[in-house]
């Protein structure tokens, strides 16, 4: 377009001009040529040149896209920090507490250690005495069996004609001592009264008794299951009345020889404690009995 447009101006100027030279007007044509070859350069480096500004706009959009998508990543990386720095702050916060809980809870930890230790002390020293009482009580316990182990002997020695004759029979299991006395050797059937005999017998086991220290000593009285009758009803309405008074009239008999009476108890079991089936005379005739029991007096309370 530009070229033709040189053209008409160069028409125009020799039309004008007409008496210009020949030779002017060949030089003039070749100036024109000149200028067409250059108009054609010119053209060629303006289609070059706008080529060359198509391809940098599109370098430059794509860029601006390039720089839109690493705005919006550093957007992204931007917030991502903040929360990171929020959270490190909450962190941060949340670690602060703990620590301080711990140092509470350590300092409690090491009061409460320290108050356990004292009671440890406390305990070992108790541990340290109860052992030292059950080191005492093993010995004392040992003591009360050879006491009751000389007791005993002392016992069968005295009684040896009564034990030969079926009347009494002694035991021992452990520290515990019993004299059985059958209903014969004491009392006449449905008597609370001691008979001369017994009385002899009460004797010696009151001789015996009255020097033991440590001895809890219970006279227990015993029937067969014989209901009481007609004629006994009115002082002893039943057997455990009967069981009871003999008991009682041992206990106070071994009393007035000299056994301490803060050591005696008396306890009737009517027929309810039998040693012995009561469907034969003989059964029911061992069923009828006085026990003297020897305890340590530890155990009787």
């Amino acid at each position: 377009m530009r070229q033709r447009y040189v053209v008409a101006v160069l028409i125009t100027v020799l039309m004008l001009s007409g008496c210009v030279m020949k030779s002017d007007y060949m030089a003039r044509l070749a100036d024109i040529e000149e200028l067409k070859k250059t108009g054609e350069g010119l053209e060629k480096g303006l289609a070059e040149q706008q080529q060359k500004n198509d391809e940098l706009t599109k370098q430059k959009e794509e860029l601006e896209k390039q720089k839109a998508e690493l705005e919006k990543q550093k957007a992204a990386l931007q917030q991502e920090n903040a929360n990171i720095k929020s959270t490190l702050e909450t962190k941060r916060d949340q670690l602060s507490r703990e620590v301080v809980d711990l140092k509470n809870k350590h300092s409690e930890n090491s009061a409460r250690i320290k108050t356990l230790e004292e009671e440890l002390l406390v305990r070992n020293t108790q541990i340290a005495l109860v052992s030292q009482e059950k080191e005492a009580a093993i010995a004392e316990k040992e003591r009360a069996i050879a006491g009751v182990k000389s007791t005993y002997d002392s016992l069968v020695s005295e009684l040896k004609q009564e034990i030969k004759q079926g009347e009494v029979q002694i035991t021992q299991l452990k520290d515990k001592l019993t004299v059985n006395m059958v209903e014969k050797i004491l009392f006449d059937s449905g008597s609370a009264v001691i008979k001369k005999n017994g009385t002899r017998v009460l004797d010696r086991v009151a001789e015996i008794l009255k020097g033991l220290s440590g001895q809890q000593i219970k006279v227990e009285g015993h029937t067969d299951n014989v209901p009481i009758g007609p004629g006994l009803a009115e002082k002893f309405p039943t057997n455990w009345e009967l069981s009871t008074a003999r008991a009682t009239t041992v206990v106070r008999y071994l009393q007035g020889r000299g056994v301490s009476p803060t050591v005696l108890s008396a306890e009737g079991y009517a027929d309810y404690r039998p040693v012995s089936p009561n469907d034969t005379d003989e059964g029911k005739a061992k069923n009828r009995r006085i026990e003297i029991v020897l305890i340590p007096l530890d155990a009787a309370k």
